[in-house]
């Protein structure tokens, strides 16, 4: 492979991926740390801070995972993509700092509170400092999310001599695909960090530890999933609206959509065959494409066919990466309100077969999440910033075999860097908010039975 755009784009998605899933897990579980914290405030009960101090521990990790991740991240901007850097550093630069001063620093500052404060602090202030983090991390993806949506849809700005110049702060931060990227992200977090928390207590019932801990869990958790997973679907709709009348292109990749002139069937599976211009197996819902991004039966959208060949994305990834990402939505969705109604039900903590699902599916919000950075990534090529630079021209000067050791070097540490990481956290959840383990079958049976726990 000697083609140094590929594969530095090759590189940063796997740096990107690898780095995404950590603060989308961080955003959300900080959100769930500060609400046990307030739990504990209001009403005194000791439990909520032992589950707090629990998942401030696998926080910490997966902080820390993120930092150095997101670290690699900025210096590709100038090894591999100076030509980027040079023609819209004006506005990603200071998006990027404030990102830094505005949430990282709150977030680091008020982290050692959270981490090391204890009984050395007030109260008070360490549930102010679980605040400050989760609303640091929410603030550091408002400013991330910013400076990506402005790179889709670029506004408040002008050029001179190929450099962008900022004109207006407000239009570029609040450009006009941004509300719709940031609260659709914010709310994947959300999710990723809520089945995260589901499984785990799943995993305690099933193994009679902690009972007390996994009940607030898996409630907590459900509660949560109930409304903000169906809600979920309704932003990716407006999103996906938004993204029709501002890349039409990407939306057609999305669909595997080739001929405008006629309305499309939503297509369930398809193989998009790029060179021939079209799908070459095909399982569909007639019209439902048109249905769902025009409201019409007979409503028509920009095809693929509507731009040259050099214009268009890579159809393969953004058609499968956007479905599996629906079909992890919908998922998301069945498991959130049936396990709603078995709590109605009061079964939610005794369904055995409930809970061995939901504690082997802990993996899907992250899933989604960067299926959906690849639909969003993939889709907008060839623009590195679209309809403003190209990213065959953002690229560095650098030689394919360069990129080419670099990223083989990332992916061994990453993989080695990962692994550790996976192995401790999943030591901590192992020892568990107490540590305590029951370690005999005839123990696990009692406790079993003692909470009524069954197929």
């Amino acid at each position: 492979m000697d083609d140094p755009v590929l594969l530095a784009r090759l590189q940063f998605a796997f740096t990107i991926s690898f780095h995404i899933i950590f603060p989308s897990f961080t955003i959300g579980l900080s959100a769930y740390i500060a609400t046990l914290e307030m739990m504990w405030g209001i009403s005194g009960n000791s439990l909520y801070k032992r589950i707090a101090l629990f998942w401030t521990k696998i926080f910490a990790v997966s902080f820390a995972m993120g930092v150095v991740s997101g670290i690699v991240l900025s210096y590709q901007l100038g090894t591999n993509w100076s030509g980027f850097s040079a023609a819209a550093g004006n506005i990603i630069g200071p998006l990027a700092g404030y990102e830094v001063l505005a949430a990282f620093f709150l977030e680091a500052t008020f982290l050692s509170v959270m981490l090391f404060g204890g009984d050395r602090v007030p109260q008070w202030l360490h549930i102010l400092s679980a605040i400050a983090v989760a609303t640091g991390t929410a603030m550091s993806a408002f400013w991330i999310l910013s400076a990506n949506s402005w790179m889709h849809t670029p506004a408040g700005y002008e050029m001179r001599n190929g450099v962008a110049y900022p004109l207006d702060w407000w239009a570029i931060v609040f450009n006009p695909s941004f509300i719709y990227r940031f609260t659709h992200m914010l709310n994947a977090s959300y999710l990723t960090a809520g089945f995260a928390v589901l499984a785990v207590g799943a995993r305690y019932l099933l193994a009679a530890r902690h009972f007390d801990e996994a009940r607030v869990m898996v409630r907590m958790a459900i509660g949560l999933l109930v409304i903000l997973a169906p809600l979920q679907l309704f932003i990716g709709d407006q999103h996906g609206l938004n993204t029709l009348h501002y890349q039409p292109v990407k939306i057609a990749a999305m669909e595997a959509h080739w001929d405008g002139s006629k309305p499309d069937d939503f297509h369930v599976f398809a193989w998009p065959d790029e060179k021939g211009e079209r799908n070459l197996f095909e399982i569909s819902i007639p019209r439902g494409a048109s249905i769902i991004l025009t409201h019409k039966i007979d409503g028509l959208f920009p095809g693929l066919t509507s731009v040259p060949p050099d214009q268009r994305p890579p159809v393969k990834n953004v058609f499968f990466g956007f479905r599996i990402m629906l079909a992890v939505g919908f998922y998301m969705i069945g498991a959130a309100l049936f396990g709603a109604w078995l709590w109605w039900r009061g079964l939610l903590l005794t369904r055995r077969w409930y809970l061995n699902i939901v504690a082997r599916t802990w993996w899907v919000g992250f899933v989604a999440v960067i299926a959906g950075w690849v639909v969003t990534e993939s889709g907008r090529q060839p623009w590195v910033v679209q309809g403003v630079l190209r990213t065959a021209d953002a690229i560095s000067p650098v030689a394919a075999h360069a990129v080419a050791i670099t990223f083989a070097l990332f992916v061994v540490v990453y993989g080695i860097v990962f692994i550790g990481a996976a192995y401790y956290i999943n030591r901590l959840i192992h020892h568990g908010p107490q540590g305590e383990l029951i370690e005999s079958g005839s123990k696990q049976e009692g406790a079993l039975a003692q909470h009524g726990i069954h197929a």
